[in-house]
């Protein structure tokens, strides 16, 4: 499943199709396609892993969920669940959920949850977490209402870093390391866009698939964790359990 900064991206790769009129629609979701025909893109927006396509008094929804993909100016061979044609390109969508959100974005999205948006409010997380104690932090990272944006990658990325354990609870966790863990959930998605712009994200990986910790030279266990059951790689010596 793509991570936000996956889909921020994608709004960067889309500009060119920005305030341009869809000339042709076409796919096999079940939205109403006569909404778009004729109408003029007014702006792209992304929220968490959600890619946002802004129209007058509606907006497009687009999630690509564990397979999901998108061609810019060129098609698969699978039938679209969206494509958009536009006089200066086009735009598919393939394997993705996509839903028509009426009226204002605003009422939809709280974008002080998204950890790439600059409106981001890590004392607000802070607040959700508390209302979590017994909850792992495995799952806690990975809740989309706390940490929008944040996958699976991220977490076991942020949990080496912050050297704690993915089985751990959220309320045994000293304020300090939950406050380590809040900031590097951000810091280390605009690392990952940078990386992965760059082609280059999977050498900067220290936990995510690996065997070895690299700074204990211990074995990397794999686990798949909590009520969510995600793959956790994670160091048992350095690594710390709060329970």
């Amino acid at each position: 499943m793509p991570e936000g900064p996956s889909i921020v991206i994608l709004k960067e790769e889309v500009q060119q199709f920005a305030h341009q009129k869809v000339i042709e629609v076409s796919g096999n979701s079940s939205i109403d396609m006569d909404r778009l025909q004729g109408k003029t893109i007014l702006d792209f927006k992304t929220w968490g892993k959600n890619f946002l396509i802004c129209f007058d008094d509606f907006t497009v929804k687009i999630h690509l969920l564990m397979f999901g993909t998108y061609r810019i100016n060129e098609r698969k061979e699978t039938q679209p669940r969206l494509s958009m044609i536009f006089s200066n390109g086009e735009l598919n969508f393939y394997t993705c959920s996509i839903k028509i959100l009426e009226g204002d974005l605003n009422d939809y999205y709280d974008w002080s949850r998204d950890v790439m948006n600059e409106k981001w409010d890590p004392k607000k997380a802070k607040k959700s977490l508390d209302k979590i104690p017994d909850e792992m932090i495995c799952d806690a990272i990975l809740d989309q209402d706390i940490f929008s944006g944040v996958g699976n990658i991220i977490k076991n990325e942020v949990l080496y870093r912050c050297k704690i354990h993915p089985e751990s609870l959220v309320g045994k966790i000293p304020s300090k390391d939950l406050k380590n863990i809040i900031s590097e959930c951000s810091i280390y998605s605009f690392e990952f866009l940078d990386w992965k712009k760059n082609f280059e994200l999977k050498k900067h990986w220290l936990a995510y698939t690996k065997s070895v910790c690299l700074r204990c030279d211990l074995p990397i266990h794999k686990k798949h964790t909590g009520k969510r059951n995600r793959r956790s790689f994670f160091c048992t010596n350095c690594q710390k359990l709060h329970k």
